[in-house]
């Protein structure tokens, strides 16, 4: 391999080595955005914040656990308006 073909080589070493971190930094963020999003719906359970409103815990069942983990903190926010509404997911 010459000088040439070794450079081509580093250099797309380095623009995949770019894309993977940028893609990994999306994926990391979405990750911890995901479990705040649960540990968040557990704890207005364990802690019973519902009823502060006089309503009942909140359901964990696959689709509150799925829209909190999509959504995060935003997801929470949505199921805890959706079920002082007294709309059933």
């Amino acid at each position: 391999m010459d000088i040439l073909g070794s450079a081509f080589v580093i250099i797309l070493a380095i623009i995949v080595a770019v894309i993977i971190y940028y893609l990994l930094k999306d994926v990391l963020t979405l990750v911890v955005n995901a479990v705040v999003g649960v540990i968040v719906l557990f704890l207005l359970n364990l802690f019973h914040v519902m009823s502060l409103f006089g309503a009942s815990d909140l359901p964990i069942d696959w689709i509150t656990v799925l829209v909190s983990a999509i959504g995060g903190l935003v997801g929470v926010i949505i199921v805890v308006i959706l079920h002082l509404a007294g709309v059933v997911l």
